[in-house]
């Protein structure tokens, strides 16, 4: 059974076992720094095991930032990303961020709609 936690922060060991499976090349890197300075973070437990993760960055006042949409692909569509995205959501306004921001691929432009997301002129420096 699929359960979603709040603020669970996983092992180090796990996001990056998450992240190398959903995203391929992947760096491994501590996140505990990260997360605790983060408004809100989701992760998503399959019988105990992490399946799913979402961060919420935050810029300590009223803009939030979604980041790091992850699901095992083993567990990819089965609606675990729409769950986590928009507790996540939840999350942010009760925390008290008035924006949610979220980059993302043109592939992902449906599933980030669906969530209740919307297009706005933006602008992007890709610096990597």
């Amino acid at each position: 059974m699929l359960e979603l936690r709040t603020d669970p922060f996983p092992a180090a060991s796990e996001l990056n076992a998450l992240f190398s499976a959903a995203w391929g090349s992947w760096h491994s890197r501590d996140f505990a720094a990260i997360l605790s300075r983060s408004l809100a973070h989701i992760g998503a437990y399959c019988d105990d095991r992490l399946v799913g993760f979402v961060n919420v960055a935050w810029d300590g006042g009223i803009h939030a930032f979604l980041v790091d949409t992850s699901v095992h692909p083993d567990m990819q569509r089965q609606g675990i990303a729409t769950r986590m995205v928009r507790l996540a959501t939840e999350l942010a306004r009760e925390r008290g961020a008035e924006w949610l921001h979220v980059d993302f691929e043109p592939h992902l432009t449906g599933f980030y709609s669906a969530c209740g997301f919307r297009p706005t002129e933006a602008g992007l420096i890709e610096l990597a």
